[in-house]
């Protein structure tokens, strides 16, 4: 079983980067896009909102899907839609006819919502087979798969390669290689007499742990999303700095963000969920501050680093901890998602309102009020407690091991810190 484990483990991993080389591949050639439609700042915003207006209305759906048909079917669907998007996009491109491109964008999406939850999914049911942290180390690796796609994008157009031959070379890539990679996830279990469940969405919107822990993937999304829209932006009109600088100040938070993430896995192993979410709270909270005070670039670039830092294990763990109930760990994540995923959205305009009329670094007070959100919130992701079996019950005794394999489980009663997860225990 722990190879199998392995193997699933090595092949989610390669899920994640594959995830991030696709999105940051075609991010990367926006600038080009925008030439070959001929568009304007408002119509260039307008043909982005497709792809998340695809994302989020496939969000909900995508939780009973991978229920219905399991992680790596799933992933296929998502991947195939997410290729087919590809493709009607590049045709757009080449075209020059923006509704096309926009349809194809729509589609990415919807794919991407699908591709996501089905591996954080799978990533989590990894994690629990092999008692230890896992899913920071994995978002660490969509985060690697961002960059590996931001060098292709621009080493394509470096050489003049068309941004709609580069989509279909990314889509062919894509398709190829997660259809070998799917081959090594986890084994679907098999139910008892074939029954067909329910996927139990409308449960999981009136559970209040799941939306708790949604509260808490908004607060660190929105931590995360900020910084990705404004964190130049703050450097180069906060700080009267070049363009160079407020790209160099980014590039400072994704690093940071990325480090974080490796190492985030011993964090919540050695100290938990709860610790290590409230201390990246806190610092994060610190890095903005930093920033926002506005005393000179290197205090401001060291607040990026510490921002950075902090923001990084918020949305990987809070997967971790939708996924706890493994009968209902797809529906659950995709409402974690869909909540944390809102963030997105709305975080852009609500900055760029409040700097409008208070000014960039002002306006990040709003950032501080939502990790201060998460830090109160951060109390869900404690691995739920298990039912007491019949026979411990009557023999006036509590089970406080974890079976083989599975989640720690805080143990109230005799007070023991939350671990998050712990090593199989011994025969």
């Amino acid at each position: 079983m722990i190879a199998t484990a392995e193997r699933a483990r090595i092949a989610v991993s390669a899920a994640f980067i594959a995830n991030g080389l696709g999105m940051a591949s075609w991010i990367s050639r926006i600038p080009a896009v925008r030439d070959a439609l001929s568009l304007t700042p408002a119509q260039l915003g307008l043909l982005l909102l497709c792809l998340s207006g695809g994302a989020v209305t496939a969000l909900p759906l995508s939780g009973p899907v991978v229920h219905r048909f399991g992680p790596a079917r799933a992933v296929v669907g998502g991947v195939v839609l997410y290729v087919i998007g590809l493709v009607v996009l590049a045709a757009g491109v080449a075209l020059g006819l923006p509704l096309p491109a926009g349809a194809g964008l729509l589609l990415v999406g919807m794919g991407t919502s699908t591709w996501d939850v089905a591996i954080n999914v799978e990533g989590a049911d990894v994690e629990r087979r092999l008692a230890r942290p896992l899913m920071p180390r994995l978002h660490a690796g969509f985060s690697i798969g961002t960059v590996a796609g931001a060098l292709l994008g621009a080493g394509a157009a470096a050489i003049g390669v068309p941004p709609a031959a580069q989509f279909l070379g990314t889509a062919a890539l894509l398709l190829a290689s997660m259809l070998v990679v799917v081959r090594s996830f986890l084994p679907l279990p098999a139910r008892e007499g074939g029954e067909r469940r329910a996927s139990g969405v409308l449960r999981a919107w009136r559970e209040p742990r799941t939306l708790l822990i949604g509260v808490l993937v908004l607060a660190f999304a929105f931590t995360e999303g900020t910084a990705n829209d404004w964190l130049t932006v703050a450097f180069v009109d906060g700080y009267r700095s070049s363009d160079t600088v407020g790209a160099l100040g980014y590039g400072v938070f994704v690093a940071a963000m990325t480090a974080a993430r490796v190492v985030g896995s011993a964090a919540v192993a050695r100290y938990g969920r709860v610790a290590a979410l409230r201390g990246s709270a806190v610092l994060a909270g610190v890095g903005l501050v930093l920033v926002m005070l506005h005393v000179g670039l290197p205090l401001a670039m060291a607040g990026a680093l510490l921002w950075g830092a902090g923001a990084a294990l918020g949305f990987p763990v809070g997967m971790s901890a939708g996924a706890d109930d493994p009968e209902h760990a797809a529906v659950n994540v995709s409402v974690v998602s869909s909540l944390g995923y809102t963030a997105f959205l709305a975080g852009p305009p609500l900055i760029g309102f409040l700097a409008g009329h208070v000014g960039i670094l002002p306006s990040l007070v709003v950032v501080v009020a939502a990790l201060l959100l998460g830090l109160l919130v951060a109390g869900a992701s404690r691995p739920p407690v298990p039912a007491v079996s019949h026979t411990a019950e009557s023999s006036g005794r509590t089970e406080s091991r974890p079976r083989r394999g599975h989640l720690h489980r805080d143990q109230p009663r005799r007070k023991q810190p939350d671990r998050g997860l712990t090593p199989p225990s011994t025969p």
